[in-house]
């Protein structure tokens, strides 16, 4: 469980620095996922899981 809250706080930690570094960058980021059909988020969603998996299965072991 501590490994996993530390990942959630790396997340959160990554993602304010893109917003603080990049604001302009990430607003019309996510402007643009708006024109994204929900078939590729999706997929691309279920390869990110599995790459992540994969990292942390091997960091494990």
């Amino acid at each position: 469980m501590n490994e996993l809250a530390i990942a959630f706080g790396l997340f959160l930690f990554i993602e304010g620095i893109l917003y603080a570094i990049f604001p302009a960058k990430m607003k019309n980021m996510l402007k643009k996922l708006g024109l994204v059909k929900d078939s590729q988020l999706r997929s691309g969603g279920l390869i990110f899981a599995i790459i992540g998996f994969i990292i942390i299965y091997y960091i494990k072991s």
